[in-house]
This record gives structure tokens, sequence and C-alpha cells, in this order.
């Protein structure tokens, strides 16, 4: 009788019947498609500092010694592309051919069109006078999700709250020399288990770390493995989430010296799950890097986001998705939908009339509201664009019902 290929595998069950596993991961710095999100957006920032009225769609690729920037830039502003490339490679730590990467010496190809017009149809530009008008229409069709829960202050997901806070752990020790032999490329990716609560996501324990770094060639997996434990795992997740049956594959794989773009190609827009909610609610499918912030896909998520956890920080619901839909050309969204997986004592229809009463989702309108012309996006670029403080879209709105 054959076997499961996978029945020998250590801890892929819950331990209780009533609980069950989810997964999120998240990349570092020097990931070659994270490597792609920031330059888009150092860019995207340059533009906006000097013209807040300016449509970009900027994107990137990165492969060994290479960089390549491509887009559409309608702007009255002059940027140095060489530059701001050059300086977000460095900052993310490749500045050396003993890394793989260097800021110094990698070839920059520049494939950017800066047209003094656009059509309605792609990314139009508007005179500082006529922008705040609020009845813009949306510059594109698209489905857009917001997601929040209240297992953690945040509203956030555990699983990927944790997988961001690993891979920043990371970075922050590798940059003030405190894990010397750690280079920008990492992944990490957590299993939590849950159990639901009327709809409600509770998580029990952490079941699951995975950690995998780019390193030198003088460290050893005994040394880098008791760092990974003790300087990164141990202060970044609560204890009471760990056990004596938690599982750490930390560099399951062995030795990773060659990472980031040399390792692998990389893309904007690549990681958009990562740069969201590690696969918890939906995806509309549309990136958010290298966009300035009346790109649909950009204020649309982030107004969803918006509304999601205002629903949750008023205590309406325990766990909420929103779906916000668009038409090119038309201001008003075409569909707006509440999901509270029965965790609110209110109907969705009820929900929802709450929604429409305190949010009006018009993209010129959610640009004005969140201040989306400042140059804030690079900031985004890696470790998610939600769960963070600092961000407009993460401050609740006081909701009137």
């Amino acid at each position: 009788m054959a076997h499961d290929k996978n029945e020998n595998f250590a801890g892929q069950f819950s331990r209780d019947e009533d609980t069950f596993l989810f997964t999120s991961e998240s990349v570092g710095e020097g990931h070659p498609d994270k490597i792609c999100d920031q330059v888009s957006d150092a860019i995207l920032d340059a533009v906006l500092a000097k013209d807040p009225y300016a449509r970009v769609s900027c994107q990137c690729a990165a492969k060994t010694g290479m960089i390549f920037v491509c887009g559409d830039v309608a702007s009255k502003a002059q940027i140095d592309y060489q530059k701001i490339v050059r300086e977000t490679i460095k900052n993310i730590g490749y500045d050396s051919s003993s890394k793989g990467f260097d800021y110094k010496t990698c070839n920059v190809l520049l494939s950017v069109e800066e047209p003094e017009a656009l059509s309605l149809t792609s990314h139009f530009y508007h005179e500082p006078d006529s922008i705040q008008n609020e009845n813009d229409p949306a510059g594109d069709q698209g489905l857009m999700f917001g997601y929040a829960t209240d297992e953690t202050e945040e509203c956030m997901p555990l699983t990927i709250l944790l997988s961001h806070q690993l891979n920043a752990r990371m970075a922050s020790l590798r940059k003030n020399g405190q894990l010397p032999w750690a280079r920008p490329d990492s992944k990490t990716q957590v299993t939590v288990e849950y159990k639901f609560e009327k709809g409600a996501a509770i998580p029990k324990r952490v079941h699951t770390v995975v950690i995998s770094v780019q390193h030198d060639e003088h460290v050893t997996m005994e040394q880098l493995r008791r760092d990974l434990m003790e300087k990164v795992i141990r202060p970044v997740i609560p204890p009471q989430y760990l056990d004596q049956d938690t599982v750490y594959h930390l560099q399951p794989s062995g030795r990773f010296i060659i990472g980031g773009p040399q390792g692998d190609a990389g893309l904007t827009g690549r990681k958009i799950i990562v740069d969201t909610y590690g696969g918890w609610g939906a995806h509309g499918g549309g990136a958010l890097s290298g966009k300035d912030g009346a790109k649909i896909d950009r204020c649309g998520s982030y107004a969803a986001r918006w509304v999601a956890k205002s629903l949750v920080k008023a205590g309406l619901c325990r766990r909420v998705m929103v779906q916000i839909a668009y038409a090119v050309g038309v201001p008003e969204p075409l569909s707006i939908t509440v999901f509270s997986f029965g965790t609110s004592k209110k109907s969705e229809a009820e929900l929802l009339q709450i929604v429409k009463s305190n949010f009006d989702l018009r993209p010129g309108k959610i640009v004005n509201d969140l201040n989306l012309r400042r140059p804030i996006f690079k900031q985004t670029a890696c470790y998610g664009h939600f769960g963070r403080d600092e961000l407009p879209w993460e401050k609740e709105r006081d909701l009137i019902f």
C-alpha cells in the first residue's frame, strides 16, 4: 500500500481537532522583488517631493549587476534616476561585489516616458488647481479588498505581522553589526494554530517558524541558527505563543551565499500577498508599489483597509473584509461589499449603510482625505503596507452610527 508522501513530515497538523493552521510569509529588503518595489517607490517619492500632482507608473526589473527602470511619469519635476536607484540599493545593503550586487558598479538602464499629457484611460496629469475636484473619475477599472481582525492591536493577522517583524529584526541587527554574517536577502514564514470563535480568528500558538537568510562564506550553520533563535525569534515572537512543540526550520536548505538579484530575477509588484494580508481575506490582483496615490489600485486598496480597520476599532466587527470596485472614467464605486464573517451584531446590510454614511469612496476624495500626494510611499515597499500606525490609512475614522 502506498504511503502519503507527507505522512512523516513533523508538525503538519494542529494539535486539536477544533483548531486549524494558517501560514503567511514575508521577504526582506534584499529580496530581488522587494529591491524592485523599493526602487519603484523611491522614484515615486522623489517625483512627488517636487510635484505632488504628478502621475507616476514606475516598474523595475533586477538581475545580476543590472537594474532596469521603465514606466510613465507625467510631471513637471526633473529627478536624477541614477542617483535614486543607487542610493536605494546602498541603503538596502548591497554595497560590495562580494555580496553579489554593488550599488556603485551596477548598470542602471532607463526607459521612462515623460509625456506632456496622457489620456484618461492611461495615467492623465492634473494641474494643481483642478485636482481638488473630488469628483475626479477612476483612471482604471479594478477591485480592491481591505481586511482587519482584532487578533492583534494593529488589526492585522498574527501570521503576517510576525513574518514582517522577523525580517525587520534581521535587517536591523545586520545594519547595526549584531549579525555581521548576514546579507540583505531573507525570507520568513510563520504558521499559527488558530481557533474560530463565532467567526473571529483566535491565535493559540505559533506552530512553525521558517527563516532563510543570505550570509557570508565564513559563518557556520551552528552559529547562524543559534543567532536566529536567540537574537531574532525570541525577541520578536511573544513567549506565550512558543512552546516545546513549536517547529523551527532555520536555514533549512543549508548554505545561502548567493542571493539578491544574483540568485533570482526581481520584478516590481510580484509580492502582493506579502504587501497586504499574507493570504487572509482576498486580493484583487493589482500591485501597489510604483504607482502614485491617485492610481485606483493604490488609493482603493488603502481606502478598503481604512474602512475595515475603522469597523473593527469601532467594535462593530471582530473580523471583516471589504471589497470596493471601480470602472475607468466613473467617479463613484461600482460596488461596496462588507463581509463580517458572523462577528458583528449588525447585519451586513446595516454595516454597509454605516460605511456609506461615514466614507466617501470616490478616488478624488480618498486622495484628499488620506493626503496621498505626499512622498510617503517608499516606507511601504518593505514589511507591508498595512499595520503601521504612521500611515494615514491606519488611523481609524470615528464612525457615526
